[in-house]
């Protein structure tokens, strides 16, 4: 083989190596991403069960404008897009969700983690190790 074949093989070895990198990361990102998407979304079904509860009158099993006494229902306190079970702090305004993924965040160390904070007319929430 001449020179100019061994050179362009080497390159093409090269680009190759670069390409499944590059793909390798982009795919990782895109991992943490839809688990990131998916826990909010269990959370945001939770976040609508106990606004319902806050709204349902007590003499319907609500709480009368109250979150307090609201649990978690237990087929959605682990759900297959978490690593641990959903964490809720249960106050009389207001209720804070704190869930974990099971993909890793920006840093390898860290799961995703996301909390989301409940009030009678309002949801915030907040990615941590985006």
């Amino acid at each position: 083989m001449g020179q100019q074949q061994l050179l362009l093989i080497v390159l093409g070895v090269i680009i190759v190596g670069i390409a499944v990198v590059v793909g390798i990361n982009v795919f990782t990102a895109s991992s943490s991403q839809a688990n990131r998407d998916a826990i909010t979304a269990d959370l945001t079904n939770l976040a609508s069960l106990a606004q319902t509860y806050y709204r349902k009158p007590t003499a319907l099993g609500g709480g009368g404008n109250t979150f307090t006494g609201w649990t978690v229902p237990t087929s959605l306190v682990r759900t297959p897009n978490m690593s641990v079970d959903v964490a809720p702090t249960v106050a009389a305004q207001t209720v804070t969700l704190v869930a974990e993924g099971t993909e890793n965040g920006n840093t390898a160390a860290n799961k995703v983690k996301v909390t989301m904070i409940v009030g009678p007319n309002a949801i915030t929430s907040t990615t941590i190790n985006n």
